[in-house]
């Protein structure tokens, strides 16, 4: 008897009409956060004591503006890591107040991080049959942004958290008098108030780059 023709079987698709894809390259994206915290990390371990931002005797009411404005430089400059951590903590604060804009500026992230930026360059993006293409993702992408951030309560959270921690930031910088601080007057132009960032954003574009770049 001759044996029976076999039969072939394809591979299922997904439910809806999406086509499966490969995972996310996780190792870009572990790339990326490790950098990220690594280079966090060696920023924070620059922060003063609190005990010294918070000092009630070094504190007093400034003469004049221009004396206010000074003040505000050089505490800048000398507190500038716990300055970001105070701008952090009340925007962390602020977002975890409005547990809504904290879950769609997530998504939001979400979104960007894992349709765009750490997606391999040569898995499109799927949805009911529907490829887009890079530029399409990146486009729905902006236009997503701008949505959440103009046209939602999101944009006002995080404005009025920003602004609130810059007002305390200016009102301590301006009544801190900074004549027991140790400043160094040899300190590089360039370490300002956000200069510690420049090497978590550095070792973050570094990691994301080759992703975009793939795409351009």
């Amino acid at each position: 008897m001759a044996s029976p023709a076999t039969i072939p079987i394809s591979a299922p698709q997904s439910a809806g009409g999406l086509q499966p894809q490969t995972a996310i390259a996780t190792p870009a994206f572990r790339s990326f956060i490790s950098r990220l915290s690594s280079s966090i990390r060696q920023g924070f371990s620059q922060r003063r004591p609190w005990l010294e931002l918070l000092d009630r005797s070094s504190f007093s009411r400034p003469d004049t503006l221009s004396e206010a404005a000074s003040r505000v430089r050089k505490n800048f400059s000398y507190f500038r890591v716990n300055y970001v951590a105070l701008l952090a903590s009340v925007l962390a604060f602020s977002l975890l107040s409005h547990p809504l804009s904290l879950v769609v500026l997530l998504s939001l992230l979400a979104a960007w991080f894992f349709l765009y930026l750490f997606r391999p360059s040569d898995q499109p993006v799927v949805i009911f049959g529907r490829t887009f293409s890079d530029r399409e993702t990146l486009g729905i992408l902006l236009v997503s942004t701008v949505v959440v951030v103009f046209l939602t309560s999101v944009g006002s959270v995080l404005i009025s958290a920003l602004l609130v921690g810059l007002a305390l930031v200016c009102v301590h910088g301006a009544f801190r008098m900074p004549e027991d601080l140790f400043l160094d007057d040899q300190e590089p132009a360039n370490a300002g108030f956000l200069s510690f960032l420049g090497g978590a954003a550095s070792s973050a574009a570094a990691a994301a780059a080759p992703a975009v770049a793939s795409r351009v």
